[in-house]
């Protein structure tokens, strides 16, 4: 099979779920144990850091490896979902898994994904595994997929760990309290592991020492350690909270020499050492588009109030979202003053144009329906000044289609 022939089979082996969602959730570990045992158990073989949360995981993880790499280190990155391309999700010092590996990993171990009925995940999890031990990495940082419990990535046992938030997200598989949604994140807190919180939320506090307790496991809430000041690429202001995170976690880190210059300028490089895109991304200027990843409603608040900070003649909003999405919590955070093109990403998961119209309008929220994606942003563009502002949003999938 050609790379793309072997990435589309194991798309369709078991739905993805960032495609299809709570269908093609496999919410227990003996597949990825049974998987990671074939190969000769690969987790074993690299240190690594677990980042789990609700928002500012992706971007808390690149920032992990920027500073790793600018250390000296070599270091493996596994993240989900990819916005372009499959091999976004495997990365050692920024470069991606090259197409080969990946044909021959599928092709070596495919009569056992068949005879397993192994996931999208599962496969994509041992195949950064394997990848990682295969190419003795100095270290990993590894994000969590969904969740963390019962996460195919929570077979590791890693130096340290960081949770960045905790919101409501997912609430049919994680549960519909932030509470239950605590616990399951919680679960990547291991024995003797140290664990640190990005967020401080008062009200889930005591659940994650109460966690980090029963593991014997030291937690440290970074919001109340950090009080230096560091700059970073990623614009956003909602990233300087995942900046305390990460330096926080750092500083747990045991056994690896890493200094300020090095913080610095990993931070300031996450981009350029990673190649992370959609987190406040400006994608052109006259008219300014600036595109974000954010999808619920804690971290769309974030988003949408550095939005009104800016200046522009008139707001442009290119927007998409996917089902099971709370509606009632999402659409009333955006600006009713904007022009709004209505549109719905090209996955199944996809809400379709006209529902999210006919939600939207009820919050005063008014535009017109377009058949894709890039068809809204290229009326966008039309319609705008050069000193109108062009936002691309709602879901992940959305901004896949412009960046």
């Amino acid at each position: 099979m050609t790379y793309q022939e072997t990435v589309n089979w194991m798309f369709k082996q078991l739905p993805m779920y960032q495609q299809m969602g709570e269908t093609a959730l496999n919410a227990k570990l003996d597949n990825i144990l049974s998987l990671s045992s074939h190969l000769g158990d690969p987790h074993n073989k690299f240190k690594s850091i677990h980042v789990a949360g609700t928002n500012g995981k992706g971007s808390s993880t690149h920032m992990l490896a920027s500073v790793l790499q600018e250390a000296g280190y070599k270091v493996g990155l596994y993240t989900s979902p990819h916005l372009k391309d499959y091999r976004e999700r495997i990365k050692i010092n920024g470069e991606t898994i090259d197409k080969q590996a990946v044909i021959k990993f599928v092709a070596d171990n495919k009569p056992f994904f068949e005879q397993r009925g192994l996931s999208f995940f599962e496969m994509s999890v041992g195949l950064a595994f394997y990848y990682f031990a295969l190419k003795e990495v100095d270290i990993a940082v590894i994000e969590v997929g969904l969740g963390g419990r019962l996460d195919a990535t929570n077979i590791i046992s890693p130096e340290v760990a960081l949770i960045t938030n905790i919101g409501m997200d997912h609430t049919d598989m994680l549960g519909e309290s932030l509470l239950e949604i605590t616990r399951e994140k919680g679960g990547i807190i291991k024995k003797g592991v140290p664990v640190v919180i990005s967020e401080y939320q008062e009200e889930l506090a005591d659940e994650f020492r109460s966690i980090a307790k029963r593991q014997d496991a030291e937690i440290v809430f970074a919001e109340h350690e950090i009080a230096e000041d560091y700059e970073t690429s990623l614009l956003g202001n909602y990233q300087a909270k995942n900046v305390k995170g990460v330096i926080a976690c750092l500083r747990m880190l045991k056994g690896f020499e890493i200094n300020k210059e090095d913080i610095k300028a990993g931070l300031l490089n996450v981009v350029q050492n990673t190649g992370l895109m959609g987190r406040w991304q400006i994608l052109q200027t006259q008219p300014k588009v600036i595109c974000d990843t954010a999808h619920n409603s804690e971290g769309l608040s974030l988003v949408l109030e550095q939005l009104s900070q800016q200046q522009f003649k008139s707001l442009h909003i290119v927007l998409g979202l996917v089902k099971n999405k709370d509606l009632d919590k999402i659409l009333p955070l955006f600006p009713k003053g904007a022009q709004y093109y209505f549109s719905s990403p090209a996955v199944p998961r996809g809400l379709s144009s006209d529902t999210l119209k006919n939600a939207a309008n009820s919050y005063g929220l008014e535009g017109a329906v377009y058949d894709s994606v890039p068809r809204a942003l290229e009326i966008a563009l039309s319609n705008a000044g050069k000193e109108d502002l062009v936002f691309v949003g709602g879901s992940t999938f959305t901004v896949a289609e412009v960046v």
